[in-house]
């Protein structure tokens, strides 16, 4: 049994949390992974799994070798890519992070979409609204959708982003059109508190300078698309990225406001590491992304 099918298999156990997981994901018997792990730290002439009968952990050797054997791997097999690449054979595994926002907003059929042209790579994608760290927890890439900060990380830009304050025509009619930021202090608002702001809504002040305005309202909830039915529904005005309020405001749901005083927006970034060899399969996939955004861009 060579050295790389034993590195794999204690790979699969230590990302599956267990050995019965990992079996049932790759669908080989629990005995025969844990028949390699064993062989592999015999080899090794070290400890890599602390074992107990309800949990294992990974030992500080353990650690260590996971890091290094993943990444290791990647590196195998994004060699193999590149060849099989060369041939015009591109399939495997994508291990993708993304915001929540993204897989349920309209722009998530991209993925979808990549789905169906591509049915010999498969797409195993987490859907997490924190900033996973892409080498540590194994990810091959990752969907970005801020103003990008100074990292390690290659990136794409797959389309424009901003956000921007809306209410609903009725609400509107009850309570008035806020003409200055401040004017949302004193009027119900929609806080999405799994936005960056929460309740500290930034603007551009009267004279250029970013301003923050504390707001309140009816509702606070952890997801854009609930602040967006919560808007519609009149409940308070809301700060929405643009491709979840886009259709509301479209269909004359939602209308914009303060649209001089939102700031310069950011990004949908697709983010990867700096390695020796770019994963064919990963390289396709970005690629697709950036003429799916190009195709379905407003107008």
């Amino acid at each position: 049994m060579d050295t790389l099918t034993r590195m794999r298999a204690f790979i699969d156990v230590v990302e599956a949390e267990g050995f019965s997981a990992a079996a049932r994901k790759i669908g080989r018997s629990k005995a025969l992974l844990s028949k390699y792990v064993r062989e592999l730290e015999d080899d090794l002439g070290a400890l890599l799994l602390n074992r107990t009968t309800r949990q294992f952990s990974l030992t500080e050797t353990g650690h260590t070798y996971f890091q290094r054997a993943t990444e290791i791997i990647r590196e195998v097999d994004s060699l193999a890519e590149t060849v099989r690449e060369s041939s015009g054979d591109v399939r495997g595994r994508i291990k993708l992070s993304a915001p929540r926002t993204f897989g349920d907003a309209a722009i998530g059929q991209s993925l979808i979409d990549f789905a169906v042209a591509h049915p010999d790579i498969v797409l195993d994608i987490n859907l997490d609204d924190r900033f996973v760290d892409l080498v540590e927890e194994g990810f091959d890439l990752a969907i970005r959708i801020s103003r990008l900060e100074n990292s390690s990380l290659i990136a794409r830009r797959l389309s424009p982003f901003s956000v921007g304050v809306s209410g609903s025509p009725a609400l509107i009619a009850r309570l008035g059109t806020p003409t200055r930021p401040q004017d949302l202090a004193h009027l119900p608002c929609i806080v999405d508190t799994n936005g960056r702001w929460k309740s500290n809504w930034p603007f551009l002040g009267d004279d250029g300078d970013q301003v923050s305005v504390s707001v309140t309202g009816p509702i606070e909830v952890n997801s854009p698309m609930a602040a967006r039915a919560a808007a519609v529904a009149g409940l308070g005005f809301a700060i929405l990225p643009d491709f979840i309020a886009a259709p509301d405001i479209a269909a004359g749901r939602l209308i914009p406001l303060l649209t001089d005083r939102m700031l310069p927006g950011g990004g949908i970034f697709a983010v990867y590491p700096h390695r020796r060899y770019l994963p064919a399969k990963v390289r396709v996939f970005v690629d697709f992304l950036v003429q799916w955004f190009k195709d379905h861009e407003k107008g």
